[in-house]
């Protein structure tokens, strides 16, 4: 059942994170030159956040 927590969680935070950055883009008034880069830094953030938590939680 973990996998199933971890691969729906996985889901959320693509989507997650492609809002954030578009939220960061939008204050700063420009595309991000680096876009890809910030945006796999904000989902590994998210990521190893919300895996632990998971892991905690089914523990």
């Amino acid at each position: 059942m973990e996998v199933v927590y971890f691969t729906l969680v996985a889901i959320a935070l693509y989507f997650v994170s492609d809002w954030i950055l578009e939220r960061i883009e939008v204050a700063l008034g420009r595309r991000l030159e680096h876009r890809t880069l910030v945006f796999f830094a904000i989902l590994l953030l998210l990521a190893l956040a919300s895996f632990h938590l998971i892991r905690r939680l089914t523990a």
